[in-house]
This record gives structure tokens, C-alpha cells and sequence, in this order.
């Protein structure tokens, strides 16, 4: 197994303009970059048989958050694509069950902030996932959501994003033509992606695994690992690998969503799944063993993308884009055909995928049973339950934009203000009708979200994206890439960091900037390095003039090669962002 990427340690050198130089204490960080004031809670609701209710009104749903009721502030229906007018009033809860003092319900049942009465148009966030799918499988998911695109409204917008393990690519920001959108799915289709490598990896462990399980002379096998609880030592390191893999995809979508999370309007994220498992243990192990707790399971890898698409209004609706898979033993049999694909041919060695990429059939089929399709879809049902929506699997994975939209034509729209406390902790939510024989389906809670944290996710969109929209440019230069005896990477950097980023604050005599630098590299098979931050504060005698540039020295340390490297500034107190980023020659 290859080893991971690591940033080790960074050596700050200042070299500053005249007049600036660094300050002996570093002030406490101000502002937070989400400013989420109101919970949505989308609701889809039906009878007995499944259909549609509607009429309700803000009296006829039970809002409880970690057990308790809570008053419906703000409500709206949306019936077909239409959001109505209110007409009652929300009702706080009964009196029967006291609670700690909270907003009071607005009089009139006011709608949900940023609706309007007619139309309301729905935001499609698609992430296209490029480090696990295989292309031939992803490009018949998005040949056909390119079809449908016709199914937009007038209202409608989507905006497109694809990850490789490495950077997220914004193909298309927020678009309602179908001729911008056709353009940016024929380049999704035509990236290449990291598919092999993961599939490689599999088979490679299982390969070391049924070496090592062959008995020796005694009945012993070869690896004695493999016959203790829980998994082997080969096991361990490809679920390692694997899980520190997911969890840098679940980051790029958490990103995605932090990106492009402006928009006021039912707000849907297309997640395009390659093959997340949700017990990677299990995965991992084939289903063979004792099961212990040793790795992370699903609910701990997945909840940080679920509390991201809970807090700003997101509904899931994550897509198979491997479809049904074979657990056959014939290894040169093709792979099931799905909704839209060409029959294939018995027999062939190779399937031939987009970017002129061969996937070998062994590859395809080996390993990947029913366990396998068992774990990927459950990982893909936990994120639609989280936050609302639906799972899209098998066949219907050609029909993605359609069943989404149609599922978000009609429902209603609550909301509630709570006692935020910036504590990072999460809330459960649930809703239920005070009339029988409904169901209910909404998302199932929200995070607390702490400033900390907040400013965190927001610069790490901000590497994961590169340079995006809105961001100052920082003039970046990499010296000589020097190699240690210890296999460590020393690279030094300058950066102009812009004095149009700064918050420049008066302090006695003296002018005062913080900022927070952030540095991220990615190598080519995918692997990214956790992300240092380096507080910076600087002082002048005088206020820094606009338009100026204040140079900065570090030496960054490297575990591992790495191809690329992307930095931010950050200045806490405006929000404000610069990047840059260099591809980097690691000799």
C-alpha cells in the first residue's frame, strides 16, 4: 500500500514590506463565514397509498428538535412548482409540555424567508464523483441526465462540479440553458478518471489476501493475522487507504456545497457516486470474520456531508452510477447492462471507457458481489434518509434528474429560528402530521455550527476549488524543491499576500492584520495532505495603502510527492479569501 501524503511542518519566515512587521502576540480570530439564521425543513408528505397530501397547514405539523416542540415560524406549500400563499397561523406548542423560552411563532403563518408566492425554481447541485467511477458507467448516468434537461423549468438552475481526488472542477456555475449545461456535460464526459487505481487497489488486496491465507506445512496459514477478530493485517491497510479516500470525496462534496450555497430556493444536490462503501469493514473483509469497531463505520464517515446539506437547506439525492453489479465468476462475462446502455458482447476481453481508458473485465467483476452492491447502496440510502431525499439506484440511475424533480414539485417548507450556540453540536428533527395515517419524510436534524469550524470548511472549498470565483489573486513563487535523507520534500514559497485582503485595525499607535494561511497539496494518483494553518499577524507604524502587496516566506516539509499545491489567506474578520496555487516538481 502506498504511503499517504503528509504536510509535516511549516517553518514561517516573514520578509515584510517596510514598515510591517510581525506582532508578539496574535489577537483572538472574529466573524464566521455562515450566517444561517432560519432552519428549512423540506417535507414531503403522503397517505396510506403513498400519494401526495396537500392542503395542510402550519396546525397540522408536530416540530420537535432533540424531543422537544418548537413553534413553526415560517411556512409555505409548494404544489406543483408553485409556492402558495399562508393562510393560517403557525400555533407555538401546547402548553401541556413546558420548555425553555423561544422565538415567538409569527403572526399569519409568514412564509419561508426569500419565497415568494408563483413559482418556485429548484437549484440542482451536481457532483460528479471521478476518483471512483468507472467512465463507461458514469457517462451513461450523465448521457442521461443530458437528456432530460429539457425537463428544467424557467426557474430552474443547476451548476455542475466534478472531483478526482484531488481538485473539484466547476464545469458549469449556476445555469438555466440547456445548451451552456449540454457543453459542460459533454466535458464531464470526457474527463478522465481515477477508477483503475481504485480498482487496482481491490484486487491487489484481495490477491495479497488469498496469498496469505494458503496453508503452510502445520494447517497455518501463511499470515497468522488472518486468523485473529476482525481483520487481517492486508485487510487493515487497504480499508485504511480506502477510508482515508472517502473521506477526501465526502470533503469535496462538503465544498461543493459550501461553494455554491447562495441560492434561495429548494436547493438539490446530484451526488454521483463511483462506489462509497457504507461499513468499509465489511467491504473491506468481504463479509468474512468476526465484526469488531476497529474502523470507522458509514454514520461517522458520511455525517459531516449530511450536517453541511441539513444546515444550508440541501436535499440528497445521491445516484449509483455503478448500477447492478454481478457477483458472476466468470470474469470475461460483460457487466449487466442498465437503463440506456448498449447491449453488449459475451466474451470481451476489455470494456473501452470514455477518455480512451481500457477497464479490464477482471477488474470490473472481481470482488464485487453482492456485499459489495449491498454496501455501496447502503452508504447512498443513509444520505438520502439524513437529509430527505431518495436514493437513486440501479437502473433508474439514468432517470436522476427526473425522478429529483419530479419529488420536489410538490411539498411544504418549515421553518424555525434556534437558540444558536456555535457549539458544533448536532440537533435531531422530527416531524410529524396531528392527523393520522400520514407519513412524513424531511431531514432528520442540523448542526450547531461553531465559528471555528465554519471558517475552516470555507477555506478548505476554497483550496479544493483552486482559484474560485470571488477570490483575491496571490502571487505565488516556488523555489527549489530540496530532497532530505529522511524521504522528506522541502519546498520553499513566497507569497504577495494583497493588503486588499486585510482588515487592518487600529491598535494604539500602531495598524494591526491577522490573517490564516492555509496550505494544500494533492499528487497525481489522488492523495491529498491534511491542511496546517499558520496564523500570521502583522503590525505597521502606518495604514498599509490599498493596492500593495506584503511579502511572505515559508518552507513547507513534505511526506510523500505531490504535483500540486494550492494556498489560501484568510482574513477572519472580513471573510475575505486569496489563493494561489503552482504545480510543483518533486525530484
Amino acid at each position: 500500500m502506498k504511503r499517504p501524503l503528509v504536510l509535516l511542518l511549516l517553518l514561517s519566515l516573514l520578509s515584510l514590506a517596510p514598515g510591517i512587521r510581525a506582532a508578539d502576540d496574535t489577537p483572538p480570530s472574529f466573524g464566521e463565514s455562515i450566517d444561517v439564521r432560519v432552519v428549512n425543513v423540506e417535507a414531503v408528505v403522503t397517505d396510506r397509498q403513498g400519494n401526495r397530501v396537500s392542503g395542510l397547514k402550519p396546525e397540522d405539523f408536530r416540530l420537535r428538535v432533540d424531543g422537544r416542540e418548537v413553534p413553526v415560524e415560517y411556512f409555505s406549500e409548494v404544489r406543483e412548482g408553485e409556492a402558495l400563499a399562508a393562510t393560517s397561523e403557525a400555533v407555538p406548542p401546547p402548553a401541556a409540555q413546558p420548555e425553555a423560552p423561544r422565538p415567538e411563532a409569527k403572526a399569519g403563518g409568514a412564509a419561508v424567508p426569500g419565497l415568494a408566492e408563483g413559482r418556485v425554481g429548484t437549484y440542482y447541485l451536481l457532483f460528479i464523483d471521478d476518483f471512483f467511477s468507472i467512465p463507461a458507467q458514469r457517462n451513461a448516468v450523465l448521457q442521461g441526465l443530458k437528456a432530460d434537461l429539457g425537463r428544467l423549468g424557467p426557474d430552474d438552475r443547476m451548476a455542475i462540479v466534478a472531483y478526482n481526488g484531488g481538485r473539484l472542477t466547476m464545469l458549469s456555475n449556476w445555469s438555466g440553458s440547456a445548451a451552456d449545461l449540454a457543453r459542460a456535460f459533454d466535458q464531464a464526459m470526457a474527463r478522465r478518471t481515477r477508477s483503475l487505481g481504485r480498482l487496482a487497489e481491490r484486487a491487489s488486496a484481495e490477491n495479497e489476501q488469498d496469498f496469505s491465507a494458503q496453508s503452510v506445512g502445520d494447517g497455518a496459514p501463511l499470515d497468522l493475522s488472518a486468523q485473529q477478530p476482525g481483520l487481517s493485517d492486508i485487510q487493515r491497510r487497504y480499508a485504511s487507504d480506502l477510508i482515508r479516500q472517502v473521506r477526501g470525496d465526502v470533503q469535496a462534496a462538503v465544498s461543493a456545497l459550501r461553494a455554491f450555497a447562495a441560492p434561495r430556493g429548494r436547493k438539490v444536490m446530484l451526488l454521483l457516486s463511483g462506489g462509497w462503501p457504507f461499513s468499509i469493514q465489511s467491504y473491506a473483509s468481504q463479509g468474512a470474520g468476526m465484526p469488531t469497531k476497529e474502523l470507522p463505520e458509514g454514520e461517522e464517515l458520511y455525517r459531516p456531508l449530511t450536517n453541511t446539506a441539513n444546515l444550508l437547506g440541501y436535499t440528497l439525492y445521491p445516484v449509483d452510477v455503478p448500477g447492478i453489479q454481478s457477483g458472476a465468476a466468470d470474469v470475461n462475462a460483460p457487466p449487466p447492462p442498465t437503463s440506456g446502455d448498449p447491449a453488449p458482447e459475451r466474451g470481451l476481453a476489455n470494456v473501452v471507457a470514455g477518455g480512451g481508458q481500457l477497464v479490464p473485465q477482471s477488474l470490473l467483476l472481481g470482488g464485487y458481489g453482492n456485499l459489495s452492491e449491498h454496501e455501496i447502496e447502503g452508504s447512498l440510502k443513509y444520505l438520502a434518509q439524513e437529509t430527505g431525499g431518495k436514493a437513486i439506484l440501479n437502473t433508474n440511475r439514468g432517470l436522476a434528474l427526473a425522478l429529483a424533480r419530479d419529488d420536489t414539485r410538490s411539498f411544504y417548507w418549515l421553518g424555525f429560528s434556534p437558540s444558536w450556540k456555535h457549539d458544533d453540536k448536532g440537533h435531531r428533527i422530527e416531524l410529524e402530521t396531528r392527523r393520522k395515517g400520514l407519513k412524513v419524510r424531511t431531514r432528520s436534524g442540523f448542526l450547531d455550527l461553531s465559528r471555528k469550524a465554519a471558517v475552516t470548511m470555507t477555506v478548505e472549498s476554497a483550496l479544493l476549488f483552486g482559484n474560485p470565483p470571488g477570490a483575491l489573486a496571490m502571487p505565488l513563487k516556488v523555489g527549489e524543491v530540496v530532497r532530505s535523507k529522511r524521504g522528506e520534500f522541502e519546498i520553499p514559497i513566497t507569497l504577495s499576500l494583497p493588503v486588499d485582503l486585510m482588515t487592518v485595525v487600529p491598535d494604539g499607535k500602531r495598524f494591526t492584520v491577522q490573517l490564516e494561511l492555509r496550505f494544500a497539496a494533492s499528487s497525481a494518483n489522488g492523495d491529498t495532505a491534511d491542511i496546517p494553518v499558520v496564523p500570521v499577524t502583522l503590525t505597521s507604524d502606518h495604514q498599509p495603502a490599498p493596492g500593495k502587496l506584503v511579502k511572505y516566506e515559508t518552507r513547507v516539509k513534505l511526506l510523500g510527492k505531490a504535483n500540486h499545491m494550492v494556498v489560501a489567506a484568510y482574513d477572519p474578520l472580513s471573510g475575505k479569501i486569496a489563493t494561489a496555487e503552482t504545480d510543483l516538481k518533486v525530484p
